[in-house]
């Protein structure tokens, strides 16, 4: 395992996913493929808006072509569905990603089924969910659950035989991480809010994915000396003003667990793992 003195920090295991991702747009590029992700947003949230900002800016530089399909907040579910078929039958767009929430007037579920799943670069159709459970099928993991295991594989922390507790549950990251870990041959417990004794169980573990959405909440006791710590969590301290994850950062570190840090951390990562899959599905389109 690699030196985590400094914190697990996202940047450099998303330097090095760059890398592999230039490549493979390298290689496209020269077979005249232009890897073009289209970006649907409903509105203008501001952490939509913030996310858009890194996306962009990440494919620009893996060279990815980036095309926004921008629509009012009271668009109709006929127009939003028209616009996903149209991305669905464009060829030069290899995948799609579709900002959640979105406005209650919508039919969010319809919406994501609309996506065909091979563009589907967020796992958010029922044809990537199968491919991360099932292990095969078109479509591709949310990014940011595989934004863990692209870290946790850069520090080259032990998965195969080691035990992981996920703290959390949804369908975005907590259950597709736990399904990826278990791909990794890791033994895997799911945790939540209402688990009993939680600490109990996270420190009893080498691997802990903290997926709570809950601000600080896991503590020094919920660690101890030796573990990886890896935190999704990002929430707004209105004690501190500033982000935070789902870990006392600070306490933990001091029980000797290698932590994340938030920002800085598995966030950084998501986008160069949202631009890889856009590569991969071009890939996949030109036969490769």
């Amino acid at each position: 395992m690699e030196n985590v003195s400094g914190g697990l920090r996202g940047k450099p295991a998303a330097d090095a996913l760059d890398l592999e991702t230039k490549e493979t747009v390298r290689a496209l590029r020269e077979r005249g493929v232009i890897p073009t992700l289209a970006i649907l947003r409903v509105g203008a949230k501001s952490e939509d808006l913030s996310y858009e900002r890194g996306a962009m800016k990440r494919c620009a530089a893996d060279g990815i072509e980036v095309r926004q399909v921008l629509l009012p907040e009271n668009v109709s579910q006929a127009e939003l569905l028209g616009r996903i078929q149209a991305l669905n039958e464009d060829s030069t767009v290899h995948g799609i990603l579709m900002f959640r929430p979105l406005p209650k007037t919508l039919d969010e579920q319809a919406a994501c089924a609309a996506i065909l799943p091979e563009k589907d670069v967020d796992g958010v159709t029922a044809g990537s969910m199968a491919a991360v459970y099932a292990g095969k099928g078109a479509g591709f993991a949310p990014c940011t659950a595989e934004a863990v295991i692209a870290m946790l594989r850069y520090y080259q922390v032990p998965l195969r035989g080691s035990r992981a507790v996920v703290v959390g549950r949804s369908l975005v990251i907590g259950k597709p991480v736990a399904m990826l870990l278990l791909a990794e041959h890791a033994t895997v417990t799911i945790c939540h809010s209402r688990t009993a004794d939680l600490p109990a169980v996270t420190r009893e573990a080498d691997l802990v994915v903290a997926a709570l959405g809950k601000a600080e909440f896991l503590g020094a006791a919920y660690f101890r000396a030796g573990q990886t710590v890896i935190d999704v969590g990002i929430n707004w301290s209105e004690t501190k003003q500033k982000l935070v994850g789902d870990v006392d950062t600070e306490a933990a570190a001091q029980t000797g667990a290698a932590v994340s840090p938030v920002p800085g951390g598995v966030g950084s990562v998501t986008t160069a793992v949202l631009a890889s899959h856009v590569a991969r599905a071009a890939q996949r389109r030109a036969g490769e």
